[in-house]
């Protein structure tokens, strides 16, 4: 019974051609043998099975060879290539460092080097998993690393280049293998069921690619399984029942459902998966790869990144029609979130059922959630304004039509909101000297008054009496603006300058930018309303008259606050606060 060979050694590539998947490197290699750019140190790394020790034994082999030929591959005819292939050529001495990883053995490696080869120019050390040398080791290895004979050239071989310690790393050339391409492995994939007479669907091989995850030796090790699975003759259903791989089916059928909004759908193909036996964790992964499929479908541009076979595409194609990109988003965020949380849940088969049933409300009727409400924000400083209790005169005040009889004379109509307490927990001083900073761009604009509200009789001559008799009928008006706004407004008088301009003495730049920004055309407004006059110019001054005492004890900056707002100190006696 002749033995049997398993794939990834009876088609392991002989020459660079051969080679899958690492084009811009065997191109490089062979430029630099036919330009004779040989330098004494090699490093291959990258992922496994991606063709790092193969590609060290076919230049080990072409630059042996007595007859290279144009293209640099090596000629398979002289001495050098068929000892090679028959494995016993002495040119080539291949170490494991993962088990001759101490300094003797480096030390018996360095000592080989000094001998020249016998036949062929020159000695070629493939060291593989070099990463797995010591710490002493790397240091014995690293002279004769950068001082080699002339005649000795070092491949190193690794797929974690990240453990090996720098100064190694700036003695070699470094060459990054990347992943096999899922098209390139099909391809290698069918020739080698074409060489060995094995019946393959398209399909299957597209699957076993995949489930190799860019690594050639893991796909062909997995096609020898499935050979000897089903024969002569593999085809898609056979894979997926001996991988263990869940039908992308399964993935339609639940995007179809979704769309439609049938839940019910939705939640019975979820169990007749769990009732096969896979895990429902690799059902939501799979579900959100499917959905990320249907999202790079939607563009030509993108459509590049979908790795499936014509048939399967055509299928992503049509199905990705009937979503919208709102809808794939939603579920590719959902889905996310149900993968992150799946292994933390208690119940994690629910944590699946709900990701299912969010898709089929995104696809609904309404095609999207209920808006949550939002939160009617207010700023801080609006809610914590005081509302003001109406006085005494206001509370008595004569209904508005005198004519009418006592009895049926309607109830006064209150021009102020309800009076509302509110409770506060403390009242802080800081909060008071720190009020008037905080105040320039955080007032809410006052609305100007209406315009058929009735007013007082305008005053004819303009004069400092008559001037302050419209000044306290405006204080009157802002007694809803907040007890702040109308303290401020009680410690400043305005002045004459002349006929036609107002200087207001403010206490400090912060009052002076609120003054400008709120109330400065609005005074002017009121003043040309109650003079007969055309404009009214007002000038703000800040006073700098008070003193720059530096106040250090509570009492002091309480008395301070006081010479400028008289009503802490009620506020004070009214809720029995403390200085502190």
């Amino acid at each position: 019974m002749e033995n049997f060979i398993v794939s990834a050694r009876k088609y392991r590539p002989a020459t660079f051609d051969m080679v899958v998947g690492q084009d811009s490197i065997t191109n490089t290699l062979k430029s630099a043998i036919l330009n004779n750019h040989l330098t004494q140190a090699y490093l291959f790394c990258g992922p496994r099975g991606v063709g790092k020790t193969t590609c060290a034994r076919i230049f080990a082999k072409t630059i042996n060879c007595g007859n290279l030929r144009k293209n640099g591959e090596a000629c398979d005819e002289c001495e050098s290539c068929l000892s090679f292939n028959t494995l016993r050529s002495f040119n080539i001495h291949e170490l494991d460092a993962a088990s001759n990883n101490k300094v003797d053995d480096i030390r018996s490696l360095t000592d080989q080097v000094r001998i020249p080869p016998q036949v062929g120019r020159y000695s070629v050390y493939i060291i593989d998993e070099v990463h797995m040398l010591s710490q002493s080791a790397f240091n014995a290895f690293l002279k004769t690393l950068e001082e080699p004979p002339s005649h000795a050239i070092f491949i190193l071989a690794t797929t974690e280049k990240h453990k090996i310690i720098p100064t190694i790393l700036s003695r070699c050339q470094i060459f990054d293998f990347n992943r096999i391409r899922v098209e390139d492995i099909v391809g290698r994939l069918a020739f080698v069921a074409k060489n060995e007479g094995v019946e393959t669907e398209e399909e299957a091989l597209h699957v076993i690619a995949q489930k190799a995850d860019g690594a050639l030796r893991d796909a062909l090790s997995i096609f020898d399984q499935i050979v000897s699975f089903s024969g002569k003759k593999v085809t898609y259903r056979d894979v997926i029942e001996n991988l263990n791989v869940l039908d992308y089916e399964y993935y339609f059928r639940t995007v179809d459902a979704a769309l439609k909004g049938d839940v019910s759908s939705v939640l019975v193909t979820f169990n007749e998966v769990l009732e096969k036996g896979f895990d429902g964790h690799n059902f939501v992964s799979g579900l959100n790869s499917h959905l990320r499929d249907l999202l790079v479908a939607r563009d030509e541009v993108t459509l590049r990144l979908l790795e499936a076979t014509p048939s399967v595409r055509q299928r992503y194609l049509d199905q990705t029609l009937a979503c919208t990109e709102d809808f794939l988003f939603r579920a590719l965020e959902a889905g996310s979130n149900c993968d992150i949380s799946y292994k933390t849940s208690k119940n994690p088969r629910l944590q699946a059922e709900l990701f299912l049933i969010r898709l089929c409300r995104f696809a609904g009727p309404a095609d999207a959630e209920p808006e949550k409400k939002k939160p009617d924000v207010r700023s801080d400083r609006e809610s914590e304004k005081e509302i003001p209790v109406p006085s005494k005169s206001e509370i008595t005040r004569e209904p508005a039509d005198p004519q009418l009889p006592g009895p049926e004379r309607p109830a006064p109509v209150s021009h102020h909101s309800p009076v509302i307490e509110k409770t506060r927990k403390s009242f802080s001083i800081k909060e008071i000297m720190n009020e008037e900073k905080k105040a320039v761009g955080n007032e809410i604009p006052v609305p100007e008054p209406a315009v058929d509200s009735p007013g007082p009789a305008s005053f004819r001559e303009f004069n400092q009496g008559n001037l302050e008799k419209a000044w306290t009928e405006f204080k009157e008006q802002l007694r809803g603006e907040g007890t702040r706004v109308v303290s401020m407004f009680n410690s400043i008088k305005p002045d004459i300058e002349n006929d036609q301009l107002i200087r207001i003495h403010l206490s400090n730049a912060a009052q002076k930018d609120l003054f400008a920004l709120n109330y400065k055309q609005r005074l002017s407004g009121f003043l040309a309303s109650r003079f007969d006059m055309k404009e009214v110019d007002i000038e703000t001054a800040v006073d700098l008259s008070e003193t720059n005492e530096i106040l250090y004890s509570d009492e002091q900056k309480f008395n301070y606050l006081v010479s400028k707002y008289p009503v802490l100190k009620d506020f004070k006696k009214a809720f029995n606060l403390d200085i502190s």
